[in-house]
């Protein structure tokens, strides 16, 4: 394994760096459209269904825990500003191969699994705009394999067309959700609806309201993820030493605020009961508090906000694999960067054939949970490695979080990702599968290099 301190030998000599396009502007849109996507537009229901007419609560709480552990990243990213995140932070604190790989592997999973699913949404709401009946089986799976291939194209591109996309697409998410709050706002400011559920607990028999509400968070986290994905465009943000702390910062307290604004607006137009049926709470929200407004067009929004999370979970996946494999921890292959282009190509055409894998064979509707798992012990694994690394120094200022910040944020991260915490058993079964696939990987990295280098 490469030493820490040589990592900047790593690359090759003739090797084409990324290009710094990313501004203030475009990173704040980048971070706040990783958050919103699928979450917001698809879980409001089904944390309805844990914690009751309280729904804000869990999606508070699950805001509070990822600003902590968003200040922990924030130290990291400035004191190391280089594509690969949680992998390279966690190569530098333990320097153990193979926990790197494992954390590099569960953020790539994260992001693939997450960007299938979304592809899988964007298809049955594209057929459902359209009016087609495709089926759920193959036309389903080719529009949503032939949308996976257009993200990859755009991925391929550049950044800077792939982040200027993302900004439209963040507008139009954006206006579907502040469309559900002021919904909300004129409904209940016309006598409409019940505000009195905001504050009932539908805790299911022998369970406490503590335990209703970790439960949901722990399900509700999986919609506050997506603003480590921004680290891993370090390399290609102008200055990102200086204005990612209050970039990420803004980001997150925006999306914490719509989280809370639009639970609000759902629960006081549609009972905890109603809107944990279907696949399309917000939809129901729409319809009851404003019944002559398009409800094709709210579709279309829906449409274009799980596209957004598509190509930004492709552009993580891909970015991630490029910094590691300049680390030496993944094949030097995959931190391929195309001549003209000037992006990585081999990790973009590697992470989109695993995607058309998920799409093809895999069913992802329990893989919200399984997501949030992963990135909660990955969450946890960064929190530690903060402290471990402040006795690495570097030469620039850079970002420093209070020492409890970290400490809090870890156990937080660590207690919503166990048993303790009433998160569903099918989530340790499906990232134990892929756990054990991550391990099989890297059996035979390790042993493809031990031949090379004996």
């Amino acid at each position: 394994m490469a030493d820490a301190g040589t990592q900047d030998s790593t690359l090759d000599r003739d090797q084409p760096t990324l290009k710094r396009v990313i501004g203030p502007g475009l990173l704040l849109l980048f971070v706040v459209g990783d958050i919103l996507g699928t979450g917001v537009y698809a879980l409001t229901g089904k944390v309805a269904a844990q914690v009751g007419g309280a729904v804000w609560l869990p999606f508070l709480v699950a805001f509070v825990v990822a600003l902590l552990t968003a200040f922990s990243y924030l130290e990291l990213v400035t004191k190391y500003p280089r594509a690969a995140g949680a992998a390279l932070y966690t190569h530098k604190a333990f320097g153990v191969h193979f926990l790197t790989f494992m954390v590099t592997f569960a953020v790539m999973c994260s992001g693939l699994t997450s960007a299938s699913s979304a592809s899988k949404a964007f298809a049955g709401n594209f057929a459902e705009a359209f009016d087609l009946s495709i089926g759920e089986g193959l036309g389903l799976t080719a529009v949503a394999i032939g949308f996976m291939t257009l993200i990859a194209l755009i991925n391929f591109r550049g950044v800077g067309e792939s982040v200027k996309l993302n900004v439209l697409l963040t507008c139009v998410e954006l206006t579907g959700l502040l469309i559900v709050i002021c919904i909300g706002a004129w409904a209940l400011g016309g006598g409409e609806g019940d505000p009195s559920r905001l504050v009932e607990f539908n805790s299911p028999p022998g369970e406490t309201a503590f335990f209703s509400v970790t439960a949901a968070t722990a399900l509700a986290f999986f919609a506050m993820v997506g603003f480590e994905d921004s680290v891993n465009m370090a390399e290609e943000t102008k200055d990102p030493v200086r204005i990612f702390p209050k970039v990420m910062l803004t980001g997150l307290c925006i999306t914490g605020l719509i989280y809370v604004l639009v639970a609000v607006s759902a629960i006081a137009l549609v009972s905890p009961e109603d809107l944990s049926e279907g696949d399309a709470p917000l939809l129901k929200v729409v319809e009851a508090g404003a019944p002559a407004f398009p409800l094709t067009v709210f579709a279309f929004i829906t449409m274009f906000a799980v596209a957004n999370s598509a190509l930004i979970n492709m552009l993580m996946a891909s970015r991630l694999l490029y910094g590691m494999a300049n680390e030496r921890v993944l094949p030097r292959v995959l931190g391929r960067v195309h001549p003209t282009r000037r992006t990585p190509w081999v990790g973009i055409v590697f992470t989109t054939l695993v995607a058309f894998g998920l799409i093809w064979f895999a069913d992802l509707t329990a893989l919200g949970g399984t997501t949030a798992l992963l990135l909660l012990c990955v969450f946890t694994i960064v929190n530690v490695a903060v402290l471990v690394l402040r006795r690495d120094r570097v030469e620039h200022k850079h970002f420093r979080a209070p020492t409890a910040i970290p400490v809090i944020g870890a156990v937080a991260c660590a207690y919503l990702a166990s048993p303790l915490s009433g998160r569903a058993t099918a989530d340790y079964r499906v990232a134990g599968v892929l756990l054990v696939i991550g391990v099989v990987l890297w059996a035979i990295t390790y042993l493809t290099r031990a031949r090379h280098t004996g």
